[in-house]
């Protein structure tokens, strides 16, 4: 089974073809008031707009109003909304009035629901407790609570574990942001290429 690998965080459009070239299947980009991974709306139409119909694009925040977040998910036509952290299941059906395609991320930490759908969602995001700190998550507790449907880790994931922790949690997908970083926020592009590879071959591999 061939994995699905996002590349987060993204804030140049280079950095984003980068990806994409490389095979990434989705890349994201944050409107999170404290990461230093934040982007403003004409840049983030900048990489829409130059991916478009190469890859999906995903809005990601865990401080934005839902609606608000999916209007502006809406506005750029970007293809995703993912929602990061503690939104309700109340907040996914406001979201969802503009816009119809949604993802949970959560962590094992925080997580109540683990089956992709409960919440309207397509998709869940198992995430670190601290998203974006470069944590990994407890593979033992992760295996025995594996999320139903489809679902994509992330927390901690390099180039170099990258094949190991899907080959052992057997995830639909993949999500790295500061795993293929040099430093918070600035993406190596040469990182980039050899996460997406690292991840592929697994899948070309069998799993």
């Amino acid at each position: 089974m061939r994995v699905f690998v996002k590349v987060c965080g993204l804030r140049t459009v280079e950095a984003a073809l980068a990806a994409v070239d490389a095979g990434a299947d989705a890349v994201g980009v944050v409107f999170s008031t404290t990461s230093p991974r934040r982007i403003d709306e004409a840049g983030a139409r900048a990489i829409v707009d130059a991916i478009r119909g190469r890859a999906e694009t995903v809005v990601v925040t865990n401080d934005m109003d839902a609606a608000a977040a999916a209007a502006l998910t809406a506005r750029l036509g970007a293809d995703i909304l993912q929602l990061h952290g503690p939104y309700a299941a109340s907040d996914f059906a406001r979201a969802a009035e503009w816009h119809p395609r949604l993802w949970r991320a959560t962590s094992l930490a925080a997580a109540g629901e683990l089956s992709a759908g409960a919440y309207g969602d397509e998709a869940i995001l198992l995430d670190a407790p601290r998203p974006g700190s470069g944590e990994r998550w407890d593979l033992t507790e992760l295996v025995a609570r594996r999320p139903a449907g489809r679902w994509l880790l992330a927390g901690g994931l390099t180039p170099g574990n990258v094949a190991d922790a899907v080959r052992e949690a057997q995830p639909w997908g993949v999500d790295v942001s500061s795993g293929v970083e040099s430093a918070p926020g600035e993406k190596d592009l040469g990182l980039i290429r050899t996460f997406v590879s690292a991840a592929r071959s697994v899948g070309e591999s069998g799993r």
